[in-house]
């Protein structure tokens, strides 16, 4: 039964009106670079990686796997100088100063079942300083992904249903090169912004199969994010996501956490019509861990499964971090 129901999942993901796949990160206030490019290098220098295992105990679910490398040339000048990134007024680490590129790469692979889709992304962000905690941050990446369907693996209500005859028993393939572009306002305590992915459509470059080349769209995602001190020791963040295409519509997301110490969070998220979230971490020195337990609610309860994602940044040159202090420095 678990089979049938995922042949027939993934066939109305990956071959009906929602083909295209939007992802979903539940930590996606630590990996706003895949949405926006303007924020590459946006929290320094890092590496990143996140887990995330989709409806888990249910047979063939989604499964996705997230890798990115992200240098700021600012944390360069800064180790040189000090070996140790950190501003001359009251320690804190500045994002919004220094030098004005950032380069970035970053891959992600998806699997559903017959379905896989693998993305590499090379992005490139700069700023302009418009006073000492303000900014303007311009990006754009260049995204090449390939779909994958293996017809083999399907298996259909109707045997013989002739809207997929054209996929079954084949091992479908498409490629597709694109651009994505980004502005953002960034500030100590807040981030502002809009990105847009897939602009040409697909229409850059494609090659492969047929079975997806009219479910290409343009994505538009809105981003912002705040955080502040309510105490010496205990801060608060909050993050927001909005997406919209012309295929799966909008995905409205947010996202509340408290933080101690700038060391450790909880904190919990709503996607709407979606999922409840609830996330925790802790950052060691230049290392953060987070976890997120996932709840599905009202259109995605059928599948009546939850979700867990695991992430790790970790900072590659060496960073100085207030414990205590006005400033939170976790998003």
């Amino acid at each position: 039964m678990k089979k049938y129901i995922i042949a027939i999942a993934v066939i109305l993901s990956a071959l009906g009106a929602q083909a295209q796949s939007r992802k979903h990160i539940a930590n996606f206030s630590l990996f706003q670079q895949y949405y926006n490019p303007a924020l590459t290098g946006f929290e320094g220098s890092m590496v990143k990686t996140f887990y995330r295992n989709q409806w888990t105990g249910f047979e063939d679910a989604p499964k996705t796997i997230f890798a990115s490398a992200e240098l700021d040339m600012a944390d360069l000048s800064a180790w040189k100088e000090n070996n140790q990134l950190k501003t001359q007024r009251e320690d804190r680490y500045n994002r919004q100063g220094g030098a004005k590129h950032a380069f970035g790469l970053a891959i992600l692979n998806d699997r559903f079942g017959a379905y896989a889709e693998s993305q590499v992304f090379l992005s490139y962000g700069s700023r302009i300083q418009l006073s000492e905690s303000l900014s303007l941050r311009w990006g754009t990446a260049v995204a090449v992904s390939q779909q994958r369907l293996d017809g083999n693996k399907l298996t259909l209500d109707q045997e013989n249903d002739p809207q997929y005859q054209d996929v079954l028993g084949q091992n479908n393939k498409l490629s597709k090169l694109d651009l994505n572009f980004g502005l953002m306002l960034t500030h100590d305590k807040y981030y502002l912004g809009y990105a847009m992915q897939d602009v040409a459509e697909g229409g850059l470059a494609t090659a492969g199969d047929n079975f997806l080349k009219n479910m290409y769209t343009r994505k538009h995602i809105a981003q912002a994010g705040y955080r502040t001190a309510l105490t010496e020791q205990v801060g608060l963040v909050l993050n927001g996501i909005y997406q919209y295409d012309d295929k799966v519509k909008e995905t409205l997301e947010g996202q509340v956490k408290a933080v101690y110490q700038n060391m450790l969070w909880v904190g919990g998220g709503y996607r709407k019509d979606l999922a409840y979230t609830l996330n925790a971490g802790v950052r060691v020195d230049q290392l953060k861990i987070g976890y997120v337990y996932e709840a599905p609610t009202s259109d995605a309860k059928s599948i009546g499964k939850s979700t867990n994602e695991i992430m790790l940044t970790f900072n590659l040159l060496p960073a100085k971090y207030p414990k205590y202090g006005k400033s939170v420095t976790i998003w």
